[in-house]
């Protein structure tokens, strides 16, 4: 099989009038065999996480890190998809994307067994045996010689014991509340007066699931822990907490005989069920019914292979689960935890560390300050590759410059020791007009969000929480600078969050611009947001909801009728994800008409890709590797009047309808750069790039014998002047 390079548009089929399919009214149902299951899809794009952790070219720990993603991420399916599809069944929705038969959803769950059984076979059978070679150990508490049961069970007495709290369960005692994802034990005692009990024993989450343990040289050294860490002895032994805390019951049941004791772990519907137009008060509403003051139905329980039909029965009648939902496994419940491994100080079974470039052109002078530079000309950003340093310098320039009177920015997920909320707490404090808009629903960061929200409140910046019936996903932050008789508007703009910790894992665009066009759609945009202006119609920018759908498939259609008179029609989109069934028909559509697509989709993907008759001219392709891409860029060949954009939204319903949205143009010079060596090196890989097929799966692109190899995320890592003006 051949690479996959952008393809010119000389390169696309020339219209010969083909006949069109009927797709109908594109509001009702349409034909599912032209569309991939959306939940199909997702366990497919989690195979591709998992072919990470089992391809033998990358880096041990980064394969171990590869098996955690996939542990977190089946955790988050089960959270926020099963439960729409138990939804959908109920309801007996029919609309695309949502709509599931019965059948649909027992293939659904006849799928998962085959994921665990691959996820438990890559733990058990290949990276413990590979980590082993390595001296990385991970131990039975069996296999411990005598100075290290004496060292662990010393560390249980100090630092873990005194935070047990042990939750019987009988006739007088209530069955306790499971956190969701929290890992307990179900310990039975046998006691000389009640008989048998049923306790309930939590593992803190403060507390690491992998309890390091030290080698004879280690203490030796007697410098323990600082060398354990280093791995100055080249040794490294681990034991899971569980096994040591069941070792030490004990301790915890003195005087009692410990019958049986199992590791446990419960997984719960993660959505918080708001409803926005009853909840008066959104931040209350939040509070009460997130994290661990949400009690979620449970959705699947995960036990130790060995538990007793006598305790998986206590649990079951409690938590309301049928035999169904349990998953007996043979390695340790909540695997995402082996992620803690990879933070030991072995760089030799990792990526090879880069170092992200700062903006050269960004660097200010006394004669030159930030403002100046974006005035002159757009900037545009690339991270990880590029810092993210240069979005936490335009704040800190805007909180202290005596021209600049109000910063505006939106909120969707940020890290809890942000640089932006501080300088805008002080820019507040510098008697700047500070608006914050931040998204308090924000799936998993809801508690986060409401304290920065409080946070923020307190140092007198104006807060706004929310939209009803819509998340604001938009990334923006607008600048407003007093310059002679003039204010200007300076904007950032991004695909990806304001999260310094995310920014260095995850692919994503900023742009810097002093467009006035695009800084008076901004103004429009919060005014929007935070009033009660009605605006829909915007100069540069796409929004979401009352816009982007339109427009964009307006562009398609422009695409398919310059290719009827011209011959060159060419799109190109890269994204998170592809589910919206008027986008899908839409490309359907310029297929058929023999327009040329590229699609290049990190996650799902509902297109049915080289499918007869309808898509022979789609290629969709999808890259997984060490950063998780998360740009969006739309490219429009337009007849040679080329068009980007980039931004927050991907082509889903959620994002087109009930998002609050935006997608920004790049001028012609960023285009050029994006489209020819960003995206051109993205499509032209033969490590990590993947071909679509049109069952849904995805196949590697196989090197021709005569090309060179390329990682695309490789060379970017050092080639960062290459997107440079």
């Amino acid at each position: 099989m051949n690479s996959v390079p952008i393809r010119s548009p000389e390169e696309a089929v020339p219209s010969s009038e083909p006949v069109m399919p009927d797709f109908g009214d594109i509001t009702r149902p349409i034909d599912p065999d032209l569309y991939i299951d959306r939940d199909f899809s997702w366990l497919y794009f989690n195979d591709r996480v998992m072919e990470e952790a089992l391809d033998a070219t990358n880096p041990l720990l980064e394969r171990v890190r590869f098996l955690s993603i996939f542990a977190s991420n089946l955790d988050e399916y089960y959270m926020v998809r099963i439960p729409n599809v138990h939804k959908s069944v109920l309801e007996e929705s029919i609309s695309f994307g949502e709509g599931r038969s019965y059948s649909e959803m027992q293939r659904i769950y006849a799928a998962l067994p085959t994921k665990l059984e691959r996820m438990e076979h890559c733990w058990s059978n290949i990276l413990v045996p590979e980590l082993a070679k390595e001296n990385i150990r991970i131990l039975e508490f069996s296999e411990l010689e005598d100075f290290q049961v004496e060292y662990v069970n010393q560390l249980f007495q100090k630092t873990i014991f005194p935070l047990l709290t042990p939750l019987a369960y009988d006739a007088s005692h209530p069955f306790p509340y499971i956190t969701n994802q929290s890992v307990n034990l179900a310990v039975i005692i046998s006691d000389v007066s009640y008989g048998r009990i049923f306790v309930r024993l939590k593992i803190p989450s403060t507390i690491k699931r992998l309890v390091q343990v030290p080698s004879k040289e280690d203490l030796k050294s007697g410098k323990t822990e600082s060398n354990m860490a280093s791995g100055k002895t080249d040794k490294f032994n681990f034991i899971w907490v569980d096994d040591l805390i069941i070792q030490n019951l004990g301790m915890v049941f003195p005087e009692q005989d410990i019958l049986e004791a199992h590791a446990f772990r419960v997984t719960r519907d993660g959505d918080l069920g708001l409803d926005e137009d009853g909840d008066y008060n959104l931040m209350k509403s939040i509070e009460k019914k997130s994290g661990t003051k949400y009690f979620g139905i449970p959705l699947r329980l995960e036990i130790d292979k060995g538990m007793s039909d006598f305790v998986l029965k206590i649990l079951l009648e409690n938590l309301k689960l049928p035999s169904t939902q349990v998953e007996a496994l043979t390695s340790p419940v909540g695997l995402s935890s082996v992620s803690e491994i990879y933070d030991i100080g072995r760089q030799d079974l990792k990526y090879p560390s880069f170092t992200p470039k700062k903006k050269e052109y960004l660097k200010t002078s006394k004669k030159e300050n930030i403002f100046s530079k974006i005035k002159k000309r757009d900037v545009l950003v690339y991270r990880p590759y590029d810092s993210f340093s240069s979005l936490i310098d335009f704040v800190q320039a805007a909180s202290v410059d005596p021209n600049v009177f109000a910063i505006k920015i939106t909120l969707y997920r940020v890290d809890k020791k942000s640089k932006i909320i501080q300088y805008l707490k002080d820019a507040a404090d510098n008697g700047k007009h500070v608006l914050v808009f931040i998204e308090l629903k924000a799936r998993f960061d809801e508690e986060n969000n409401v304290a920065k929200a409080k946070e923020l409140e307190h140092s007198n910046i104006h807060v706004v929480y929310g939209v009803p019936n819509v998340k604001t996903h938009a990334k923006i932050c607008l600048v407003l600078r007093q310059e002679k008789k003039d204010i200007i508007p300076y904007i950032h703009m991004s695909t990806g969050n304001y999260n310094a910790a995310t920014a260095k894992i995850y692919t994503d665009f900023e742009y810097f611009t002093a467009d006035p066009v695009i800084g008076q759609d901004v103004v429009d945009l919060f005014n929007a947001l935070t009033g009660y202006s009605r605006k829909k119609n915007y100069k540069k920018l796409l929004v979401a909801p009352s816009m982007m759908r339109g427009a964009l498939i307006g562009k398609i259609r422009r695409e398919v009728e310059n290719h009827k008179e011209y011959g060159n029609g060419y799109i190109l989109f890269k994204l998170n994800s592809l589910v919206d069934p008027e986008c899908i028909t839409e490309l359907y559509k310029a297929s058929i008409a023999g327009v040329r697509i590229d699609l290049q989709v990190r996650g799902i993907s509902c297109i049915r890709p080289r499918f007869f008759g309808y898509s022979d001219n789609i290629r969709v392709t999808s890259i997984v590797g060490r950063f998780l891409e998360h740009t969006r860029a739309y490219y429009f060949y337009n007849n040679g009047n080329e068009e980007m954009y980039l931004g927050s939204a991907d082509l889903m319903q959620r994002n087109l309808d009930r998002r609050v949205e935006i997608l920004f143009p790049v001028n012609e010079a960023y285009l050029r750069k994006i489209k020819d060596v960003i995206l051109a090196k993205h499509m032209e890989d033969n490590v990590k790039l993947r071909i679509g097929l049109p069952d849904g799966s995805f196949v590697r692109a196989e090197k021709p014998g005569d090309a060179e190899t390329l990682d695309s995320q490789d060379w970017m890592t050092k080639n960062q002047d290459e997107w440079e003006l």
